[in-house]
């Protein structure tokens, strides 16, 4: 007893236990050196995102430092890095804002601390509850629309700062730009050089340097060129003061205001930041063929927003850049993150008073270029080319970002991708099929590619999709127009429903009636190799029973021989695989030679 549960539970509730055993020296030299390289990259970025969130710099490092060690230990990804990102840092501004929060203030710090504890227990909640495949139901293209439209409002959000503008904050994406363009005399010529410096450096040590922490450099270059300038004294802002120590406790504000008024965008944040994490993990995992557990994703996740919020973190997730970073410089366990975050605290301890010297301007520049990499061209190209429905899901997410609050933004375009899912599925494709003649093994084909001759009496049709509550309706009215409308005379109509996935309750009542309308005409309705996953309702309810059991058949031959036999009148037997040569056409055949030559033909 104390054996299974050494070995089957203590790995569940710590996943750590599941990859520590293969930790040994040459991994951990491998970690450590992605450790140092995530370490270098997160100090930039780190202060770039607590900025973009209106926290003080140090917010941004402490959530590198704590956040990353939890979920490291607790997800089940070896190469997912958590931790402060950009879609993340954005909401949790525009959440805070929008409550009357000044951002830098105590007031807007302790309600950012409050709705990371909340966005921790609602991913938690759902990935306790096993409700990790909820992501799976969330569509990428919401996901790049929505960071396309938070790097746009990311990118205007810091102009005022490249420009050196004095702009208030809290205005809409159509208010900025007014007050950007209105302001445009008024730019800081020594601002502007600094940014514009610091984006050119940034982007020519990447051509030309890739291996080195391009942010880093062009930081550095841009804090040397603002000094020479002279710095405030010409007109130029500093980060200020970064206190250089440990991470602080904190306590999230628990009252009943603080948490209602909060919740909303807390879910908002929790079910982005998991979508992130999650499609970030999977996409690694296919490259290192490792399995990824959703549901323990999810409780890593949460584990580690819930622990951050006393440890002065706000909201982390997957991070697109360290991630990706840790897994192509090889690490081979999640003790890459963990010494990441140890080697940044250790950084900031000896450099945190040089942080107070970036000038503003080149922090502006550096978040300028990250949040421009956010944008997905490509895939959104694919997208808009490929599928209208999704192009409109793209397109709807994208402007809901700019122009509705951040958090509805998801909302809504997970709401958009399940409308244009369920329409799919509600109207599965109902297509009439003969076998080719002109094939020598008669295979079965639509007959919307090639006119071919039918059965007189049998109408076969291919229905791809499942019969359930929201499909019966298009399925009737399909079968009613192809069968009904167009050949009143059939009296027996064959399914091929190798591609009906499942039958729901309405489902099977659909089919009892129509199995009993097409008795009525004199005939009947019979299905060719439906799955038996999908006849469980079907047989647990009765209703094959009711509709008979010799009308369900395994394959398309089997349904020939059992139904043309019961076939009256002229029948030219085309549904078979040799009928064409041994009937159809033939001078003088009869009704009865014909069927006979049908059956013995199968």
């Amino acid at each position: 007893m104390q054996t299974d549960f050494a070995t089957k539970l203590l790995p569940r509730i710590f996943p750590f236990l599941n990859w520590w055993p293969e930790v040994n020296k040459e991994t951990l030299k491998s970690d450590l050196f992605a450790g140092m390289t995530g370490a270098v990259i997160v100090l930039p970025q780190g202060v770039a995102f607590a900025m973009i969130a209106g926290l003080p710099p140090i917010y941004g490092l402490y959530t590198a430092m704590v956040v990353p060690v939890v979920a490291a230990l607790f997800g089940s990804s070896r190469h997912l890095v958590s931790g402060p990102n950009t879609p993340i840092s954005l909401v949790v501004f525009a959440a805070v804002s929008q409550l009357g929060a000044t951002p830098g203030t105590e007031e807007f710090i302790a309600k950012a601390l409050t709705i990371t504890l909340l966005a921790g227990i609602f991913q938690f909640a759902l990935g306790f509850g096993r409700m990790g495949t909820l992501v799976n139901f969330v569509s990428h293209v919401v996901v790049v629309g929505f960071t396309a439209g938070a790097a746009l409002l990311i990118m205007e959000s810091q102009m005022k700062h490249f420009l050196g503008l004095s702009i208030q904050p809290g205005k809409s994406f159509i208010e900025t730009l007014e007050a950007i363009a209105f302001n445009l005399h008024h730019t800081n010529l020594y601002a502007l050089g600094v940014g514009a410096f610091t984006l050119l450096l940034a982007l020519f040590s990447k051509k030309f340097f890739p291996k080195i922490p391009n942010l880093l450099v062009a930081l550095i270059g841009g804090s040397l060129l603002a000094f020479v300038l002279g710095g405030e004294s010409v007109g130029l802002k500093m980060v200020g003061e970064v206190s250089g120590r440990l991470p602080s406790l904190s306590l999230p504000d628990f009252s009943f205001h603080a948490v209602t008024e909060l919740a909303q965008s807390a879910f908002a944040i929790a079910l982005l930041g998991l979508i992130q994490s999650v499609a970030i993990a999977r996409s690694i995992a296919v490259k290192s063929q490792q399995f990824i557990d959703s549901n323990q994703e999810f409780i890593g996740q949460g584990l580690s927003n819930i622990v951050g919020s006393f440890f002065s973190c706000y909201a982390g997730a997957g991070s697109f850049t360290r991630s990706g970073l840790n897994y192509e410089v090889g690490a081979k366990t999640p003790m890459a993150a963990i010494f990441a975050s140890i080697l940044l605290l250790i950084i900031v301890l000896l450099v945190a008073p040089l942080i107070a010297h970036l000038p503003i301007a080149g922090m502006a520049a550096v978040i300028l270029l990250v949040a421009y990499n956010l944008i997905d061209f490509q895939f959104s190209r694919t997208v808009l080319k490929a599928s209208r429905r999704q192009g409109i899901v793209l397109i709807i997410t994208f402007l809901s970002t700019l122009f509705l609050d951040l958090e509805n933004a998801v909302y809504i375009g997970v709401i958009f991708s399940l409308v244009f899912y369920l329409q799919r599925a509600s109207t599965p494709n109902v297509a009439v099929m003969a076998p080719d003649p002109a094939d020598a093994h008669r295979r079965f084909i639509y007959l919307e590619r090639k006119k071919l001759p039918e059965c007189p009496q049998m109408k076969i049709l291919r229905l791809d999709g499942s019969i359930f509550f929201g499909s019966v309706m298009h399925i009737a009215a399909e079968i009613r127009r192809l069968v009904d409308d167009e050949a009143p005379e059939v009296k027996t109509l064959l399914i091929i429903a190798r591609g009906i996935n499942f039958i729901d309750v309405a489902g099977s009542e659909w089919c009892l009636q129509e199995a009993k309308r097409w008795k009525q005409k004199g005939g009947g309705l019979y299905f060719a190799g439906l799955k038996l996953n999908a006849q469980e309702t079907l047989m647990r309810g009765g209703f094959r029973h009711e509709i008979g059991e010799d009308h369900f058949f395994v394959s398309k031959e089997e349904a020939l021989t059992g139904i043309v036999p019961t076939l009256n009148g002229n029948i030219c037997a085309t549904c078979t695989k040799r009928i064409f040569m041994e009937c159809t056409g033939m001078p003088g055949a009869t009704e009865n030679q014909g069927a006979q030559a049908a059956a013995e033909a199968i």
